[in-house]
Parts: C-alpha cells; structure tokens; sequence
C-alpha cells in the first residue's frame, strides 16, 4: 500500500509540538525532557471541554495540531491506544467495589472505549466514519495499518490519533508508561500533492527500528504512541528510507518512506 502524508501532529515530553519536535529529530536542539503543560482543546464547547478526560485531552492535542484549523468535517478518523483510559477504568471499579456502588455519571460518559473518537466528532461535526483500536505496545502500527487501508480502499483521506497517558496505581504497577504522548497523522491517497511524501506500507518480519540517541530511545519505548519516531524522524530529515514497526499480533508493519 502506498499513502500520502499531509500534516503530523506530535506531543511528548521534550517534543510539545511537530516543528519542535522535527528540530530535535534532525540534530538542531537537544532534547530537554520537559513535561507537557496542560491543555483545553479549543475545538470542544466548554460543556464537553470540562467533561474531557486527560486521555481525550492527549488526543485532542496532536489532531488540532495535524488539521491546522482547517476543517475536518469529512476527515475519517483511526484512534489506537495501548489501554485506553486506565484512570476512569480504575475510578469505576473502585467505585463499584464501594457498599453504595456511586459510580460518577462523567465517568460513565467517559467510559466507553471509543470516547475521544466521540469528543472529536462533536467538536468538528463530523458524521464520516471513526474507527478505535487498542494494541498494545504495537498500538502506533496497528492505527497506522487500519489508516492506510481505509485510503487506498475508500479513497479519501484519514485522520491518524495515537495517544496514551499513564494509568493510576495500583494499575501503574501492571502497565508502566513513563509519560503522556500522542502522536496524529493526516494520511490521503497518493496520486495527489504530498507535502510531506509518501509512505509504502507491507506487513513483514525482523527487529523493529530503534534510535541511536539514547534520550529518544528511551522516550521511544516510554509511550506507544512514540514508536512513530523512527519514521518521523525520517520525515524530519527528508530522509527516504525504510522503517520497521511493533505490530499487535508478533509481525511488523515494513515502512518505506519517501519525501
């Protein structure tokens, strides 16, 4: 399969944004590991802006960035994350482990696995289709997978959002993600301008692409979110070439990126 790249949204510590995060990627500044400051997703009505979770917020972070304010209306959307919302799971099943059973009606409306898709859609009005994963560790290329299958089959263009924020303890303990991160990409056929190049895609066999950079490397394994950044960093040194990604299932997801 083969794909065109339109825009990329990225937050991790240290990376608040794509052209930040693109200098450090290409040797131009150092990485600082600076945690991500808060954020109130300026597409979302105040009403649904307060009921967000930190996972939704995550999420919103890096699709505004990747849609720049254009409209997104028609713009399918793929959301992955390893474990979906870990906080508002363990809230409920502390809740329901309580005598009176109070489970919060915002924690509730927030449980469902596919919320952010949900978020999204009310701030942009979208009605095209919305499709959520879970993955695991291999979360990044199962999205990226199921992306690139709706363009080449669909013909139209996707909205990537890979996100995960770390889980409260005691769940922590079983499931330790260093930090927040999220990474989002505006994905369209080929055929038409790229401004950011393309991407083939094959699912494959052999040892996933690591960094040399060990700041990155262990960002790298801190989120599975931020698997994406051998790739990205190819995009940000205009540097064609192929990428090998931790897929769900044991196999990996073979890129070869083309600026």
């Amino acid at each position: 399969m083969r794909v065109a790249i339109e825009a990329i949204g990225l937050a991790a510590p240290g990376l608040p944004d794509w052209p930040s995060a693109a200098r450090v990627l290409r040797g131009e500044a150092a990485h600082e590991a600076v945690e991500l400051p808060a954020y109130a997703p300026p597409l979302l009505p105040p009403n649904e802006r307060r009921r967000a979770t930190p996972a939704v917020r995550q999420a919103f972070r890096v699709a505004e960035e990747a849609i720049a304010g254009r409209d997104a209306r028609t713009l399918a959307t793929v959301f992955a994350g390893s474990d979906a919302d870990m906080a508002i799971l363990h809230r409920i099943c502390a809740a329901v482990a309580e005598p009176q059973k109070l489970v919060s009606p915002t924690d509730f409306h927030n449980s469902v696995h596919n919320a952010a898709a949900g978020y999204w859609g009310i701030a942009v009005g979208s009605t095209a289709p919305s499709t959520t994963l879970a993955g695991y560790d291999g979360s990044f290329a199962l999205g990226l997978f199921e992306a690139a299958l709706q363009v080449v089959s669909d013909a139209r263009d996707v909205l990537l959002v890979v996100f995960d924020v770390p889980a409260p303890p005691p769940l922590f303990d079983a499931r330790p993600l260093a930090c927040a991160a999220s990474c989002a990409l505006w994905l369209k056929p080929e055929g038409g301008a790229a401004p950011l190049g393309h991407l083939d895609l094959a699912l494959g066999d052999g040892a996933e692409t690591t960094l040399d950079a060990p700041a990155l490397e262990a960002l790298r394994l801190a989120n599975p979110a931020l698997r994406a950044l051998p790739l990205l960093r190819r995009v940000a040194r205009g540097e064609a070439g192929a990428v090998a990604l931790p897929n769900s299932g044991g196999r990996a997801l073979q890129l070869h990126w083309q600026p």
